[in-house]
C-alpha cells in the first residue's frame, strides 16, 4: 500500500522524516518496503499561460503559442491538439532538465518558426502513463511559479506492506491510528464529517436477502452532477500518489474515500438502475458483464448486487457495466456497504480478479463507517461536480453486524510471554490510544477492541499490540528462565544439507515451488487422482495442494527452456498432499527434472548428446548408495499414466516401493512443449535414511577374476540377473559387474547377451582355481534353472 507522506500528515502530527517513520512503522508490524518520490527529478519548469495559440504557417499538426510564465511573453511551438488560449499548463524553459532526457531543453527553430521552450505533458514530467495533451492546471495556478513548488513534488510515499490480518491498516485513517499510538498524539483528520444536508427527498429502495453476508448498506441519490468536469488537481495528484488513476469525478471520490478512510464504495448510473436494489445471492451460472468488459458466470456462494433485471455488481469485487457511471451520467447512487469477510473472500481469484475493494472486504472493513464514508464522499462530490444530494438512507439487519466482544488480559500472562513488567498505567494508556475500551480488574483488564479491529480475539492478541507499541527494543534481553532441552537427533535420518549437496556435486540445481499449484495441470499429470483443494487460493492457478513436486518442477523447467537454458537439472525437496481413505498424508519429499545436454558444451566430449533415463537413474543410485545399503535399493518395470512405457522404473528399498524414476511420456511432452524430453525421479525422503555404520575387515588375500557371457530373454532385468548371481556364489563372490551387452547375429530374437566380470575373493585364505570353478559352476546352474540362461562361448 502506498501511502503519500503528505497525506499522512494532514490526519497526524508526524515527529519522523519519511524514513524513519517507515523503520517505527516497520517495528510496528507494518514493514517498509520502499520509501518513493512523489515525482522524478526535474528542474526549470514552471506554471504558464498560453496567451494565444495559432496554427502552424507550415505544418498542420503544430501550433504557434504566444505564453507568459511570468516575464516577457515567449513563443512556444507545440504539436498538443489541446492547448488554446487561456489554459495555464506546465512550460519547460530553456535549460530545462526533464526525467529521461540528459540533454537539456534548448531554443529550436521548428519548421522556421523560433520556439524558446517546451510546453509538456503529464507523462514528460515522469506524473502519468497518459501523453494525450499538455498537462492542465485550474484558472487559479499562479503564472510563474515552480511545479514542483506548486504541486508539492517534494514529497515522499512510504509503501508499506500491510499484513492479511490488519485490514484496518488499509488506508490513511488505519495508519494516521497507528502513528498516534506510537507517538501518543491525537489524530486530526476529518473523522467527523460534517453531514450535507438533503435538498432533495428521493431514495432508492434496499433489500437486504442475504443479511448474513450483507446485513448493512448504506446508499445516496444525488442528482444534477457534471460528470465530464476534471476533478482538482490536488484529488488527481493524491491518487496518482496513491497508485490510482484518475478517471471521472464519480469514480474519482469513491477511490478517494477507500484510500482516505479504508471504505470501498460504489456509484451506480440511477437512470440505469432498474427498480430498487438487492444485496442477494447469485444464481447458478447467472451471467454478469464486469466492469472491464468481462463477462462471467456467477457461483451460487456469490454475494451480488441486483435490480430487478438481474445482477449489476459482484458484491465487495467490481460493478458491472450495465449500471456504469460515464461522462454523460448526471444523477447517481452511492453505495456504502458492509460485506462479510467469509462472504467476499475467494470470490475474486476464483474469477482471476483482484481488486482494492475485495483486498479490503476480505480482511474485514469498519461495520460503523459506512455514514462516514458517504458524507465524505458527497461533500467532495458535491465540491467537484456539483448536484443535489437526498437524504443518508441505512439499510441493515442488526441481528448479523459484528460486535467486538471484551477480550480478558491477565496481568501475570503479560508479564511472562514479554519477559518484563509494564506498568498498569502504561498498559492502559496503550489501549486508549489504539481506540480500545479498558476496564481495570484485580487480575489485570478487560478491553473491548474498536469496531474496525477484527484482528483482537483473544489475549495473546492484546499482549502483541502492548509489545508493538511499547516496542520490541524497551524489552530487555534477559537469559532463559529454564534449562534448554535439546530433542534427540536420530543418527539414521540422513541430513538435509548432506543429501542436497551431495546432488548440487553432481550438477543439480535446488528449486523453490509452492506446495499449491495449477489444477489443470496436477490433473493433465495425474488423472483421477483425488487432490485437496483450497477454500482461499491465492490465485486460480495455485488453487490445489500438489500430489506430487513434478508439477512445480516442470513449469519450471519449462520457464529455463524459455530462457534458452540448454541443459536443466532442477530438484526440491518439500511435502507433498496425498489422500488416502479420505485422510490426508503429509508425505516428505525428493524429486527432481533433468532435460537437455548430458554434459556442459566442451570438446573433448559429445555435447550434443541429451541426457537419459540411465543418467538420472545413476545420480539416484549415487543417492541411495550413500544410505549404506546400495544392495538393498533396487530398480523393476513399472508404469505410470505420465511416464514413458518401458522407460518407467519404481524405486525400491528392502522391497518397499518408496519412489519413481522415468521419462516424460510423450505425449506430455508434446503438450507441455519441452524441446527435449524430461527425466523425472521423486523418493519418499525416508528412502534415504542411513544404516548406522559398522566396522568390516578387509581380505588382505588376492581376487580372482572370471568373465562369464550370459544369453537371457529380454525381460530379464540387470538387477535380477544380479540377485541370482549373489546368490548362487555363496560368500566368495564380492564384485559382479556389467562390461558389455550385445544384441545382434548370433544372439536369438527376443534374448541379449550380458557380459559379466565376476571378482572372488575370501577374508581368510588365498582362493584355488577349483574354489573359484566351483563357485562359476553353481552361479550358471543357478541361472540355466530360474532365469531360462546360456552360457555364450
Amino acid at each position: 500500500m502506498k501511502v503519500p507522506y503528505s497525506w499522512l500528515r494532514e490526519w497526524v502530527d508526524l515527529p519522523w522524516e519519511a524514513g524513519e517513520l517507515g523503520s517505527r512503522l516497520t517495528m510496528a508490524g507494518f514493514e517498509l518496503e520502499a520509501v518513493l518520490p512523489a515525482a522524478p527529478d526535474f528542474t526549470g519548469v514552471v506554471v504558464a499561460e498560453i496567451l494565444e495559440a495559432v496554427p502552424h504557417p507550415q505544418a498542420d499538426k503544430l501550433r504557434v503559442c504566444k505564453v507568459n510564465a511570468g516575464g516577457a511573453p515567449l513563443q512556444i511551438v507545440c504539436g498538443a491538439p489541446d492547448a488554446r488560449a487561456g489554459l495555464r499548463t506546465a512550460l519547460a524553459t530553456v535549460g530545462a532538465q526533464l526525467p529521461g532526457n540528459p540533454a537539456p531543453i534548448g531554443a529550436a527553430k521548428l519548421r522556421g518558426v523560433e520556439s524558446a521552450g517546451m510546453l509538456c505533458s503529464a507523462r514528460e514530467l515522469g506524473l502519468s502513463e497518459a501523453h494525450e495533451g499538455i498537462i492542465e492546471f485550474p484558472a487559479d495556478a499562479p503564472v510563474g511559479q515552480a511545479v514542483r513548488e506548486y504541486l508539492a513534488l517534494e514529497d515522499r510515499i512510504l509503501e508499506l506492506n500491510v499484513t492479511p490480518n490488519r485490514g484496518d491498516a488499509m488506508s490513511i485513517l488505519g495508519v494516521a491510528r497507528e502513528v498516534s499510538a506510537l507517538t501518543g498524539g491525537m489524530i486530526k483528520g476529518p473523522q467527523q464529517v460534517t453531514a450535507q444536508q438533503a435538498r432533495l427527498d428521493e431514495r432508492l429502495t434496499v433489500t437486504l436477502a442475504a443479511p448474513q453476508a450483507c446485513p448493512r448498506l448504506v446508499g445516496r441519490v444525488i442528482r444534477g452532477i457534471d460528470n465530464s468536469a476534471r476533478s482538482p488537481v490536488w484529488l488527481r495528484e493524491r491518487l496518482r500518489r496513491a497508485g490510482v488513476r484518475s478517471i471521472s469525478p464519480g469514480v474519482d471520490v469513491t477511490n478517494y474515500v477507500l484510500l482516505e478512510l479504508g471504505q470501498p464504495m460504489h456509484a451506480y448510473d440511477l437512470g440505469k438502475v432498474q427498480g430498487g436494489l438487492d444485496a442477494r445471492l447469485a444464481n447458478a451460472g447467472e451471467p454478469l458483464v464486469l466492469l472491464d468488459g468481462r463477462e462471467v458466470r456467477l457461483d451460487p456462494d456469490m454475494l451480488v448486487i441486483a435490480d430487478s433485471a438481474g445482477a449489476v455488481g459482484i458484491a465487495g469485487v467490481m460493478g458491472g457495466e450495465r449500471t456504469a457511471v460515464s461522462a454523460a451520467t448526471t444523477d447517481i447512487f452511492l453505495e456504502s456497504a458492509y460485506f462479510a469477510p467469509p462472504a467476499i473472500a475467494g470470490r475474486a481469484r476464483r474469477l482471476g480478479l483482484h481488486t482494492d475493494a475485495s483486498q479490503r472486504f476480505e480482511r474485514g472493513v469498519d461495520p460503523s463507517g459506512q455514514e462516514r464514508a458517504i458524507e465524505r464522499a458527497t461533500a467532495l462530490l458535491l465540491a467537484i461536480a456539483g448536484g443535489t444530494a437526498g437524504p443518508v438512507v441505512v439499510t441493515e439487519d442488526r441481528a448479523h453486524v459484528p460486535q467486538r466482544p471484551p477480550v480478558r488480559l491477565r496481568r501475570e500472562s503479560l508479564w511472562r510471554l514479554l519477559g518484563v513488567g509494564i506498568d498498569d498505567v502504561r498498559v492502559i494508556q496503550i489501549f486508549r490510544a489504539l481506540q480500545m475500551d479498558v476496564k481495570l480488574l484485580p487480575q489485570g483488564w478487560q478491553v473491548t477492541p474498536p469496531p474496525h479491529r477484527f484482528d483482537i480475539t483473544i489475549e495473546a492478541d492484546l499482549i502483541e499490540e502492548v509489545a508493538r507499541i511499547e516496542g520490541f527494543g524497551a524489552i530487555p534481553e534477559q537469559p532463559a528462565a529454564s534449562n534448554q532441552v535439546f530433542l534427540p537427533l536420530k543418527e539414521a535420518r540422513a541430513p538435509e544439507r548432506i543429501v542436497l549437496e551431495a546432488l548440487v556435486a553432481r550438477g543439480w540445481h535446488e528449486s523453490i515451488n509452492f506446495a499449491f499449484t495449477d489444477p489443470d495441470l496436477q490433473a493433465k499429470l495425474f488423472p483421477g487422482v483425488e487432490t485437496l483443494a483450497l477454500g482461499n487460493a491465492i490465485a486460480s492457478d495455485l488453487s490445489v495442494m500438489r500430489v506430487s513436486l513434478w508439477p512445480g518442477l516442470l513449469k519450471t523447467a519449462l520457464e529455463n527452456q524459455r530462457r534458452q537454458a540448454d541443459r536443466i537439472r532442477l530438484f526440491e525437496r518439500g511435502a507433498r498432499f496425498v489422500i488416502t481413505g479420505g485422510q490426508v498424508a503429509e508425505v516428505d519429499s525428493l524429486a527432481g527434472v533433468a532435460l537437455g545436454r548430458r554434459v556442459p558444451e566442451q570438446w573433448g566430449l559429445d555435447a550434443k548428446a541429451s541426457v537419459d533415463f540411465y543418467d538420472v537413474k545413476a545420480d539416484v543410485e549415487t543417492l541411495l548408495a550413500a544410505t549404506g545399503q546400495s544392495g538393498a535399493c533396487t530398480f523393476e518395470a513399472a508404469q505410470l499414466p505420465l511416464l514413458h512405457p518401458g522407460r518407467t522404473a519404481r524405486v525400491l528399498r528392502a522391497g518397499v516401493a518408496r519412489g519413481w524414476l522415468g521419462e516424460l511420456h510423450p505425449r506430455l511432452v508434446r503438450e507441455l512443449g519441452f524441446t527435449h524430453t524430461p527425466v523425472l525421479f521423486e523418493l519418499d525422503f525416508e528412502a534415504l535414511q542411513v544404516s548406522l555404520p559398522a566396522g568390516r575387515e578387509i581380505s588382505r588375500f588376492p581376487q580372482v577374476r572370471r568373465d562369464l557371457a550370459v544369453v537371457l530373454p529380454e525381460a530379464v532385468t540387470f538387477s535380477t540377473l544380479r540377485e541370482r548371481v549373489t546368490v548362487a556364489g555363496s560368500g566368495l563372490l564380492r564384485i559382479a559387474r556389467v562390461f558389455d551387452v550385445y544384441r545382434g547375429p548370433g544372439i536369438e530374437t527376443g534374448r541379449k547377451s550380458i557380459a559379466l566380470g565376476l571378482i572372488f575373493q575370501d577374508i581368510a585364505r588365498t582362493l584355488t582355481d577349483e574354489d573359484v570353478d566351483g563357485a562359476v559352476a553353481a552361479i550358471v546352474a543357478d541361472l540355466r534353472t530360474h532365469l531360462d540362461a546360456t552360457i555364450r562361448e
